[in-house]
């Protein structure tokens, strides 16, 4: 009879941590489809142009990647704070929490604005790229950073969010910024021309500014997302800072620092050598550079789901730590892995059939296309690994355990994937294709390395008083 009892009770549990699951992980992984389609039709519209542009604006992806690791980084450190205070039913201690992350908000977004402006008119060049595409990649990267104070607001404060177990205010700050950017591409990237509606001819006014069109779009869409995720932050019942005094305390923030740093170390060295990885690609010149730059973003629609899964991973790692209960933490590993896994298995073949059609949405080249169906499918085999990868980023980030992962991140970026596409582009003189079996190997072995510090238990410290 006990044992029923108990076989009930852990069904129950089970249960509600499948329910919780679902609440906070379908908006996430709602913002997270929205967000991919609009980068879809953003990619297929500069795409139109010709493999230039989209070359000039994928130049300074990994950098723009590194801007915005640094930021939700911080937010990373908030959210662990956050969740573990209303885990163990502290809200002002979660309230007091919210108010640090607004001075991290003005902080962050006025020096990286500042250094990244500072920096855009020789970042192509740092990069080795095409001297053609050297003025307007400066030009978009310049413009897509000055509003820099309102993409902080888009990331820190919508990690602060979803500490507190809210994860609508965020999707509908990213569908309110998207919907506007697609709106603005569409005015401000071509010149004036006839469309065909339903067998009328309608004149469509346009600006024809090309990509620094598609870098004002973006630009103006991240001021939407900001302010909009400023006015939820400012109204949310638990993390509202109204009526309360707004003042810095250096030992909240110095926990939340304790969090964040070893994971800004990790989204550094990781984006720094994205950037690495986009110099030694650009090497193999430009038509390598646009396929490998629309390749990234094809694969990004077939890992969407983790990103519903780690953001549940990590608010309720944070709330079972606040609780000071591991078994929990271990039933929620286990339930989101799981899930993660089967649904990137069926992806991941998704994209191993169908590759040519979904590079065919962003180009018409048929080089790029040619190589984007080859690396592709060379991807495609290693995405339940990555999308474990992503989950154990959320649990570990959830609790605070960020410095081993960090270790784990290092060792998997410069050795696995710089050290090896090094030796093979300029001893072995190989192709994009080798680029991304490195790439490949990078996921594999930071899932292994991942799974072996669940396995071992060392996480488990972070649950002793």
């Amino acid at each position: 009879m006990g044992n029923v009892r108990k076989n009930l009770a852990e069904s129950r549990e089970r249960k509600v941590i499948l329910q919780t699951i679902f609440c906070l992980a379908w908006p996430a992984f709602l913002e997270q489809i929205l967000q991919t389609i609009v980068q879809y039709i953003d990619t297929a519209m500069v795409g139109r142009i010709g493999a230039h542009a989209s070359a000039s604006v994928g130049l300074t992806g990994a950098m723009s990647w590194l801007v915005i690791s640094v930021l939700l980084a911080f937010g990373i450190g908030i959210l662990s704070c956050v969740a573990e205070a209303i885990g163990a039913g502290k809200l002002e201690l979660a309230r007091r929490y919210g108010i640090q992350s607004l001075y991290f908000t003005i902080i962050l977004g006025v020096v990286l604005g500042a250094v990244m402006l500072g920096i855009s008119p020789h970042l192509p060049r740092w990069l080795g790229a095409d001297p053609a595409i050297q003025k307007e990649a400066s030009l978009y990267f310049g413009i897509v950073c000055t509003p820099m104070i309102f993409r902080a607001s888009s990331a820190i404060l919508g990690s602060t969010m979803r500490g507190a177990g809210d994860t609508k205010s965020p999707m509908i700050a990213n569908v309110l910024m998207n919907i506007t950017n697609i709106i603005l591409n569409f005015f401000l990237i071509y010149e004036s021309r006839e469309i065909i509606f339903m067998g009328i001819g309608i004149h469509m006014p346009g600006a024809g500014l090309g990509v620094v069109g598609a870098a004002i779009a973006t630009a103006i869409s991240y001021c939407v997302g900001g302010v909009f995720m400023f006015a939820a932050y400012w109204k949310n019942p638990i993390l509202s800072p109204k009526g309360e005094k707004k003042v810095f305390e250096k030992a909240l923030s110095a926990k939340c620092l304790s969090i964040a740093i070893p994971v800004t170390m990790e989204r550094l060295s990781t984006c720094l050598g994205q950037v690495v990885f986009t110099f030694l690609v650009t090497s193999l010149g430009t038509v390598a550079l646009a396929t490998h730059s629309i390749a990234i973003t094809a694969e990004q629609a077939f890992y969407i789901p983790c990103y519903g899964m780690r953001a549940a991973a990590s608010t309720m790692a944070g709330n079972a730590l606040g609780e000071k209960n591991p078994k929990k933490f271990s039933q929620i590993t286990g339930i989101i892995q799981g899930i993660t896994v089967i649904m990137m298995t069926l992806t991941g073949l998704a994209l191993f059939l169908i590759p040519g059609p979904t590079m065919s949405i962003f180009t018409t080249d048929a080089a790029v296309i040619a190589g984007g169906i080859i690396v592709l499918r060379i991807v495609a085999v290693s995405e339940p690994m990555y999308g474990a990868v992503i989950v154990f980023d959320g649990l570990f980030n959830g609790i605070g355990d960020t410095k081993v992962p960090f270790f784990i991140s290092v060792f998997c970026m410069w050795v696995m994937r710089i050290a090896m596409t090094s030796l093979f582009i300029y001893v072995f003189h190989a192709g994009l294709e080798m680029v991304w079996v490195c790439m490949v190997a990078d996921n594999v072995t930071r899932c292994i390395l991942l799974c072996i510090r669940f396995y071992k238990g060392f996480w488990k410290k972070k649950f002793v008083y």
